[in-house]
């Protein structure tokens, strides 16, 4: 089959190699694919660009492929590129016997992974060309949707693909531009060369990047104190070694259908089929209510050594729930009610982050010995963090504390729109190509992820990450892209638009 479709991609991040290699496996050939996208981290994107190697991604080999429906992809990948000789260091985590690979690695098969789908993407006759250039803004036309690079130049495609990456981390405390301030870590290798190796260290943020900061300090022989701060203190649970489970009640295929089909379940109804879920694999939902319930009442230090000690613990509880959130949460997302699903972000938002993305087992005992030490403390409740002299205070309740060096660690949010995007995506919203979404970036199609407006969808724009975050949520986390990049590029390539929807080139009229 071939096709004279013109796609253009706005971004060149991991979701983009997911979308190539899934355009690169159709059985469509032709048009032209062109990707824009001016940052030096072409195919890596912030999280995977070249750095120590105590900076890791959090989930085994198998669920870090970016092709769908095959789980051993990037095994094979691994074991091609860096075949494990006697005694070599192969990451694999020794407490619970999960291979970690570094960020930097994994980039690399990122960038492997692109030029593989760019070189069958052209033996299948498309035209394929990169952009290294930003897009601020898209206009319709006849002849299709009118891409604007910042030097002028302009492109015509017929459909688009936003793939723009999440922001940029907040400044909270407005310290940008301070000496000693870092407000961005990655990469750790280099921000981490300006930090004396006796200097007292704040770090924002107690998720996944702020253990990344402090184990990354850690590996270079940092001999200061180190503070972990936050304003809740909620740490990410550990990754416990896995057990082997078969969804029955929560099933994906079952919530998957029904999200196709535009059903409605209540949070109360998805409640009851995990607790079933959860009893038929013999499992105490008590576990799982129990541990929520901590996130705000338990000592962090208290929590990390409970999660640590827990690694090989024969209950399955958080583990069943690990597993079923990432497998069903873009379908179960889409069922519930618009009022389920603001209260289940303001309420449990965050038990959800670290519940479901935890730290490594080998990382934890790390932090635990850096607090054993004495050189590690987390501290929860910090209300405040300033500029004082030539360094910084940080002040939680009656105590304040001087430090040298503050490490913003504090995650972009999700659902956010980078920097380098937002001229184009407030470009569309303001030509009524795109509606804004209240929890964060736009409105999406579930089944295509087609930008909507007023619930009318286009199918000239899609929106893939943090940008759809808003409607679809679950959007993070290389599954998910994984996934929707499959559904989109099964839109993409319709040769003609479903559901009586405009052709390519009209313009849709909208209030």
């Amino acid at each position: 089959m071939r096709s004279d479709r013109r796609i253009g991609i706005v971004g060149g991040g991991a979701s983009t190699v997911c979308l190539l290699d899934a355009l690169a496996r159709s059985d469509v050939g032709g048009g032209a694919i062109t990707v824009f996208d001016p940052s030096p981290h072409l195919w890596r994107g912030r999280p995977y660009q070249r750095d120590v190697t105590a900076v890791r991604v959090n989930i085994a080999p198998e669920g870090m492929t970016i092709r769908s429906g095959d789980k051993a992809h990037f095994t094979r990948w691994l074991a091609a590129r860096y075949p494990k000789a006697q005694g070599e260091n192969d990451y694999m985590d020794p407490l619970c016997g999960i291979k970690f690979i570094p960020r930097a690695m994994y980039g690399e098969y990122l960038e492997d992974s692109a030029r593989d789908a760019l070189v069958h993407l052209a033996e299948s006759g498309w035209r394929v060309s990169v952009v290294r250039k930003q897009v601020v803004s898209a206009d319709t036309s006849d002849d299709g949707v009118i891409l604007t690079t910042d030097d002028g130049d302009v492109s015509v495609v017929d459909r688009v693909v936003l793939c723009t990456g999440r922001g940029a981390p907040p400044d909270d405390y407005g310290l940008k531009g301070t000496p000693g301030y870092v407000v961005d870590p990655y990469p750790l290798a280099k921000t981490l060369g300006q930090v004396d190796p006796d200097q007292d260290v704040a770090v924002l943020g107690s998720g996944l990047t702020g253990v990344d900061v402090v184990l990354a300090l850690a590996a270079k022989g940092h001999r200061g104190r180190v503070h972990m701060l936050s304003r809740s203190g909620v740490l990410p649970t550990v990754r416990q070694t896995p057990l082997s489970h078969q969804l029955v009640h929560f099933r994906p295929d079952e919530l998957r259908d029904a999200a196709l089909r535009g059903e409605t379940l209540g949070l109360d109804r998805l409640v009851e089929m995990m607790r079933a879920e959860l009893i038929s694999a013999g499992e105490n939902p008590a576990t799982v209510l129990a541990e929520l319930d901590s996130l705000d009442r338990e000592d962090p230090t208290t929590r990390l050594r409970r999660h640590l000690a827990a690694v090989d613990s024969p209950d399955r509880a958080l583990r069943i729930l690990q597993y079923a959130v990432p497998a069903t949460g873009p379908d179960v997302w889409t069922l519930l009610s618009e009022e389920d699903k603001s209260g289940l972000i303001r309420r449990h938002y965050r038990a959800m982050m670290s519940i479901c993305c935890p730290m490594t087992a080998a990382a934890a005992q790390k932090l635990v010995g850096l607090v054993d030490r004495g050189q590690l403390e987390i501290v929860p409740g910090v209300r405040q963090v300033a500029v004082a002299g030539e360094g910084f205070t940080f002040t939680v309740a009656e105590r304040t504390t001087a430090v040298d060096v503050v490490i913003n660690a504090v995650n972009p949010a999700v659902r956010s729109t980078s920097a380098m995007a937002k001229p184009l995506v407030d470009g569309l919203v303001g030509a009524g190509l795109a509606q804004a979404h209240p929890r964060g970036g736009v409105h999406v199609e579930r089944a295509t992820s087609r930008l909507t407006v007023d619930g009318v969808p286009d199918h000239r724009f899609h929106a893939l990450g943090d940008l759809a975050g808003g409607s679809l949520f679950f959007t993070f986390g290389m599954p998910s892209l994984v996934d929707r990049a499959r559904d989109i590029v099964d839109d993409l390539l319709l040769l003609e638009p479903a559901n009586g929807l405009p052709a390519a080139g009209t313009t849709l009229q909208t209030a």
